[in-house]
């Protein structure tokens, strides 16, 4: 499985934008992003559609396929989830993170 190309990376300009709202989140290069000082998240382009490698428990990467509108709409409530509570800059938390 290949990372992601150009014409991939366009194909999910909606959804690289939606991750680049994302304050916790940094973009290395693109369609790579950072969390801190380590890899987050990349894309893969495969014969079976599109895939993010993503460490949602923050520590071992999971493939998720986002092929699909709604896959990409599932994807960004897990990177989401992911993220909750994540300290901000200068103390903020986010505004994503859950409940007590």
């Amino acid at each position: 499985m290949r990372h992601a190309g150009p014409q991939t990376l366009a194909s999910l300009a909606p959804l690289l934008r939606r991750l680049r709202g994302m304050p916790a989140l940094r973009e290395r290069r693109p369609g790579v992003f950072y969390l801190g000082s380590g890899a987050y998240l990349h894309f893969h382009d495969d014969a079976a559609g599109i895939f993010a490698d993503v460490k949602l428990d923050r520590a071992t990467f999971t493939r998720v396929r986002v092929s699909t509108a709604s896959e990409r709409s599932r994807f960004l409530a897990r990177v989401a989830q992911s993220l909750a509570g994540r300290r901000l800059p200068h103390g903020r938390r986010s505004a994503q993170r859950s409940a007590p």
